[in-house]
């Protein structure tokens, strides 16, 4: 029923509209007093603009949300602005209902656009904080400030009174981010009750409520809330990290929660638990991280301090043996003489080992020396083919050497190059058959025509300039391509009838990697078909004369 005031002094106006509003549809009311407009409660007002002050009468009834309809044309310009239709003196009944039920349509239309104007203007602002949120989810591992995001965007969004976070993701804590202070007996209550509604919503849960520690965040400590909090709506969920539980969350509200209310709380609880995850599994690594580096320092000490252990009983053995082989206690009868050259072989064999650790402990600690200087690259392969030109001559094998005249200087320390091309040589000479070749060679090479095995594309892709390309080449046992990475862990060897019978500590190639590497290099190894080819490049001297 629309309920029509009439506000007008004259009496046949009112028995004319009384007439008027009639029908069931309506409940006519009349005044002639303006003082009634603070109880007003009616959806529209016809004013008579035969009473004083019109424009001041309008002002006042505009505040109370009525359409307001002005009888006749006694007003001034300013009162248009209060009004929203004018009734003229002669209109019949039938203009003045439908001008009424127009007006009223008009207005409940506008208030309809309005409450769609407001009910957008919130999703718009709930829709900002769930973005700001979700970027601020995304820009942290640290899982108490994620927490607290997650917490200021529920606080934005939905303006709760109260919200108890419960967290398990180290020890059990109860947050309680508060409008008001909590009593000690309210937080009490709230432990409790967040304990319980843990427990029902979780089977085999085990949470101590004496031992539940309890962090509070107030607002406004002036004021303190009672135990009527707890008759406040409220909202519940859990906090979920995939299969497992990081905690639970319930907020309380004065006001009734929407159905808008509840979806924006989830989705804000759902939207955390994925960087939440992430950031135990960030913490993990880390941990494991940490425990993996201590057993690496553990390891590399270990490696170095029985090196040196080994080291100096190894010596006096090898000196026992000099003495023995060269005559000095007395002539040896054949059989004494052939074990003790084995024990001698197998001494230096052991020497080499303890060697690389050491080396190797060194180069990973850090503290391995190089002195850079300018020089050619053909010094190196000269020493290297010298130094194993009577092994190989003893093994039936042809060592050779192709070199590219003219090469440009490279800056590097030559004790440590020559150990580098020396491991890839003896690993040539160890696994290359007799009456077979082995080649060195060396050239000059621009980093763009450099074509190493996809694998090694991350390490080669970083070249730019000229380089000295030197290359081991043997026609021995080979590598397949999917070995070629693991040739250069440490104490590895490719599986096969040939290595298990070579033996080796498995040192030589990662030790070449990592001195290489120091010069600013990079190593690989190609497949042929037959046999292996090992490539290094170090930088030409142009590109290297700071290392100088």
């Amino acid at each position: 029923m629309i309920k029509i005031l009439f506000i007008s002094d004259r009496e046949d106006k009112i028995s004319e509209y009384r007439a008027v509003f009639s029908s069931g549809a309506y409940e006519f009311f009349a005044y002639t007093d303006e003082k009634i407009i603070g109880e007003l409660v009616t959806d529209v007002v016809i004013v008579d603009s035969a009473l004083p002050d019109v424009k001041s009468l309008c002002k006042k009834l505009k505040s109370k949300n009525a359409v307001i309809i002005l009888l006749g044309d006694n007003f001034d310009k300013e009162t248009e602005k209060f009004i929203s239709a004018f009734l003229t003196e002669n209109m019949t009944a039938d203009w003045v209902i439908s001008s009424v039920n127009v007006s009223l349509r008009v207005k409940n239309a506008l208030n309809a656009l309005s409450d769609t104007n407001k009910n957008l203007a919130d999703s718009l602002y709930r829709l900002n904080v769930l973005y700001d949120t979700s970027s601020r989810f995304a820009g942290t591992l640290d899982k108490n400030k994620l927490i607290q995001y997650m917490i200021e965007g529920l606080d934005k969004s939905l303006s709760f009174s109260l919200a108890c976070t419960l967290s398990f993701f180290e020890e059990p804590v109860l947050l309680l981010n508060s409008l008001y202070d909590l009593s000690e007996e309210l937080v009490s209550s709230l432990k409790m009750r967040m304990a319980l509604n843990y427990k029902s919503k979780f089977e085999n849960s085990d949470l101590d409520v004496d031992s539940l520690k309890a962090v509070k965040y107030v607002k406004h400590p002036a004021n303190k809330f009672t135990f009527s909090l707890l008759q406040q709506d409220s909202l519940f969920a859990p906090i979920s990290l995939g299969d497992n539980l990081y905690g639970c969350i319930e907020i309380f509200k004065e006001t009734p929660f929407t159905a808008e209310d509840t979806a924006c709380f989830q989705t804000i609880v759902q939207q955390v638990s994925l960087p939440l995850k992430s950031a135990a599994l960030y913490q993990e690594i880390i941990e494991t991280n940490s425990k993996l580096e201590k057993l690496e320092r553990l390891k590399s000490d270990f490696i170095s301090i029985v090196s040196h252990e080994l080291r100096t009983p190894l010596t006096s053995i090898k000196n026992s043996l000099d003495i023995l082989l060269g005559g000095k206690c007395g002539k040896l009868e054949p059989s004494a003489d052939k074990f003790i050259t084995m024990a001698q072989r197998n001494v230096h064999r052991l020497g080499g080992i303890i060697n690389d650790l050491l080396d190797l402990s060194k180069i990973e600690a850090g503290k391995m020396d190089f002195q850079f200087k300018q020089m050619n690259i053909h010094s190196v392969i000269e020493y290297v083919k010298s130094t194993f030109g009577g092994i190989a001559k003893a093994k039936n094998l042809n060592l050779t050497a192709d070199e590219t005249e003219n090469l440009p200087y490279i800056c590097a320390d030559s004790q440590r190059l020559e150990q580098a091309l020396t491991n890839l040589v003896s690993n040539a000479v160890k696994f290359t058959p007799e009456g077979k070749t082995i080649t060195v060679k060396s050239s000059l090479i621009n980093a763009e025509d450099i074509h190493a095995p996809e694998c090694f594309a991350q390490s080669t892709e970083r070249l730019h300039g000229e380089y000295i390309l030197v290359t081991v080449e043997d026609e021995g046992i080979g590598l397949a391509e999917k070995d070629f990475l693991q040739a250069f862990d440490k104490f590895a060897q490719i599986e096969n009838s040939l290595s298990r019978k070579a033996g080796g500590s498995g040192l030589g190639l990662p030790i070449a990697k990592q001195l290489i590497e120091a010069h600013d290099g990079v190593i690989w190894c190609e497949s042929r078909q037959t046999g292996s080819k090992f490539c290094f490049v170090i930088p030409a001297a142009a590109r290297t004369a700071a290392l100088a």
